[in-house]
C-alpha cells in the first residue's frame, strides 16, 4: 500500500476530486493547510498599506492506496491540478505498512 499526499492550489480541489473518484479513489482526507516554496509569497494593499503575505493557502489530499493504482492516481493527480505555473504544488509518496478497519477489524487492502 502507498500513502499519496498532494499539496495543490485550492481552486483544483473540486477537479481533483472528481478525477480520483472516476478512478474509483473515494477516500480521502482533504486539509487546509499554509504553505511557504517558490512563491515566496504575495503583496497586497488593504485600505492603503502595502503588507506581505508569505504564507500560500494550498489544501492537502491524502490518501491510501494499492501499489498498483500508484500510477494511475498520481497522473490523476498531476492531470487534475496542473497549471504550469509556480505554485501548483507538489505530490509525496510513501509507503504505508498495514491499514486496520477500526468497525471491522479487517488489515490490508481490504481495510480501504
Amino acid at each position: 500500500m502507498k500513502k499519496v499526499e498532494a499539496i495543490i492550489r485550492p481552486d483544483k480541489t473540486d477537479r481533483l476530486i472528481d478525477s480520483l473518484e472516476a478512478i474509483g479513489i473515494n477516500g480521502l482526507n482533504i486539509t487546509e493547510v499554509q504553505g511557504y516554496g517558490s512563491q515566496k509569497g504575495q503583496t497586497e494593499m488593504y485600505r492603503g498599506v502595502t503588507y506581505r503575505i508569505r504564507l500560500r493557502k494550498k489544501i492537502k489530499v491524502e490518501t491510501i492506496v494499492e501499489a498498483e493504482k500508484l500510477t494511475e492516481v498520481v497522473k490523476a493527480i498531476k492531470e487534475a491540478a496542473q497549471t504550469g505555473e509556480v505554485g501548483d504544488g507538489k505530490i509525496f509518496i510513501s509507503e504505508i505498512e498495514n491499514a486496520i478497519r477500526i468497525r471491522t477489524g479487517e488489515e490490508g487492502t481490504t481495510a480501504l
